[in-house]
């Protein structure tokens, strides 16, 4: 079936009450269905790209293509401080575009995306921030000034997520495990990470889990391989953890001096939420807990909501 997909995807802490740390994401993908390479609706040049990518073409594998814009805002814990908070993370804004190209088979899909992107003033983190905080009567964050220096960025990622086990028991209610494994090389980010979400509910969609705003994470279109569900609703709960060589949003600008602070190399998360779907409409539901990501935050965890929407048509 040939379908096209949009997916709206919102993090923010004030899910769980707090106002700090990555303080805000949001992100809108298009991506089409899988298919034969020659009935996909995509840019000519991209066949181009699908055929030098690794892991990404095979002969019985079937082929998709999605584009994002999105935006990532980093604080402080103090953002009512306009002085520069040295034990502190810098205040950064993340501005970017990406094109995902993606290959699955029966049970695995194998993604690549190519991010390019701006920190500094330039992403409008401190524009947009200051908006919604006006709109809903919050106090602006005052340290902005103190924010990366703008820098142009580029990123290459890769994933792989396969079905590795699944159960299906009395009226349609499954479980399956999908583990994932992936690495990040660029200006912005370089680690690898590794992980594996457990679902189990109703009519699990024929797919490879519920994604968050994850870099090579894409392309979860709410339909199966047969065909879109009548309905659907399930829990997950997954897990991601990173060893971090290089991250631009606590080491600081690449090529300029600027704020830092010292990075913890190893990172991890738990997320659990919910799935609903019905018909091309789903809605997805998360809290996700991240640990420590370097030597002086304040708390020993961050944790904050990520609402994803999305529609095929």
């Amino acid at each position: 079936m040939d379908l096209n997909n949009f997916t709206l995807y919102w993090e923010n802490d004030f899910f769980s009450g707090t106002d700090r740390d990555y303080t805000n994401g949001i992100k809108l993908t298009w991506s089409s269905s899988f298919d034969e390479m020659k009935k996909l609706n995509i840019p000519a040049w991209s066949d181009r790209v699908y055929r030098i990518l690794p892991f990404i073409k095979a002969s019985d594998s079937t082929l998709a293509f999605s584009f994002s814009i999105g935006q990532d805002i980093y604080t402080p814990h103090n953002t009512a401080s306009t002085e520069l908070i040295n034990d502190d993370r810098p205040y950064a804004g993340y501005t970017y575009i990406a094109a995902g190209f993606h290959s699955r088979m029966d049970v695995q899909k194998n993604t690549w995306e190519i991010q390019l992107g701006i920190v500094g003033p330039a992403s409008y983190a401190e524009t947009i921030q200051n908006a919604a905080h006006d709109l809903i009567g919050d106090a602006r964050a005052k340290g902005w000034k103190h924010q990366l220096n703008n820098e142009i960025t580029i990123d290459a990622i890769y994933e792989s997520q396969w079905r590795a086990w699944s159960s299906r028991s009395y009226l349609n209610f499954a479980f399956d495990l999908i583990p994932h494994l992936g690495v990040r090389i660029g200006t912005v980010n370089i680690y690898v990470n590794g992980g594996a979400e457990l679902r189990m509910g109703w009519n699990l969609p024929n797919d490879f889990g519920s994604c968050p705003i994850r870099a090579g994470c894409e392309i979860s279109p709410p339909f199966s391989v047969d065909g879109i569900k009548s309905s659907s609703l399930h829990l997950f709960f997954s897990t991601d953890g990173k060893i971090v060589a290089h991250d631009i949003f606590l080491d600081g600008n690449n090529f300029r001096d600027s704020h830092s602070v010292k990075k913890r190399s190893l990172v991890g998360e738990f997320v659990y939420g919910i799935t609903w779907q019905v018909e091309e409409f789903r809605i997805t539901y998360s809290i996700i807990f991240r640990s420590k990501q370097f030597d002086t935050q304040r708390a020993s965890n961050h944790d904050y909501g990520s609402l994803n929407l999305s529609y095929s048509f």
